[in-house]
């Protein structure tokens, strides 16, 4: 449908599970689409797997604030400017009893799934300032909008990040900048083994059968399922939707 044909899109993370096939589908839409993630090795299979001329990579740290600066320039440069931001990186942490969670740890959590979020939105705004609008998709989750325990500093910084999406989209409307978060279930990635395995240890896979009990539709999302709602989010047909926190849950926060 070539639904993002003629836009640029930034995907943090993008050497992540989520962050890949994102890139897969936008580009297979008309993006040209930069991943950006810290690892310089993974990135370059990412695009590799991807295989499409609409997709390269930069190697940057979404806690810097000249690195947010120099993947936006990259992408101007590349492409000649930014339309969507997929802010998507983000890190776990630790999983155990907040009284024993260690202050760096929680610091470090907050400065990656907050902070990066924070310096990506202020350097990519005034680049699409310039293309006469944009879209900015925060990736937040489940823990977002509810309490779960083990994983304070991880709850706390998906919590933190709605209250990033409702003052941003409000600042930015009427410049025709839209802000939305998508908030997923537990979705087929690496970083659910490690919130399993930290959750149960040996017994991983009985904490996420137990999890998969709590969803209506009785498995986790694969990654694709995530993509394709913030496909929906970066393109024209959710112009409408901005300041909204997307449930990408299979009915887990229902009731």
């Amino acid at each position: 449908m070539n639904r993002l044909e003629g836009k640029v899109a930034v995907i943090t993370g993008g050497a992540g599970c989520i962050g890949r096939e994102a890139g897969v589908l936008f580009a297979a839409e008309g993006a040209d689409v930069l991943l950006v993630d810290m690892d310089a090795a993974a990135l370059e299979q990412a695009v590799k797997e991807i295989g499409s001329n609409r997709v390269s990579y930069c190697v940057a740290d979404v806690t810097s604030a000249e690195d947010n600066d120099a993947m936006i320039a990259t992408a101007e440069e590349r492409y000649g400017g930014v339309d969507v931001l997929l802010a998507n990186a983000g890190i776990e942490g630790d999983v155990t009893p907040l009284e024993e969670y260690s202050e760096d740890m929680f610091d470090k959590v907050l400065s990656v799934n907050v902070k990066g979020v924070f310096l990506g939105l202020k350097s990519a705004i005034p680049a699409m300032r310039k293309r006469g609008g944009g879209s900015i998709v925060i990736t937040s989750s489940v823990a977002g909008v509810r309490g779960t325990p083990g994983i304070s500093a991880y709850g706390t910084s998906k919590h933190a990040v709605v209250g990033l999406m409702r003052a941003a989209a409000l600042e930015y409307a009427a410049e025709n900048i839209r802000v939305n978060t998508v908030n997923p279930s537990p979705v087929e990635t690496r970083m659910m083994r490690s919130i399993e395995a930290g959750m149960g240890g040996e017994q991983a896979q009985t904490v996420k059968q137990e999890l998969e009990a709590r969803i209506p539709k009785q498995r986790y999302a694969e990654p694709d399922d995530i993509a394709r709602i913030m496909l929906f989010l970066a393109g024209d047909e959710s112009d409408w939707v901005t300041g909204s926190v997307q449930m990408a849950d299979g009915g887990m926060t229902v009731g």
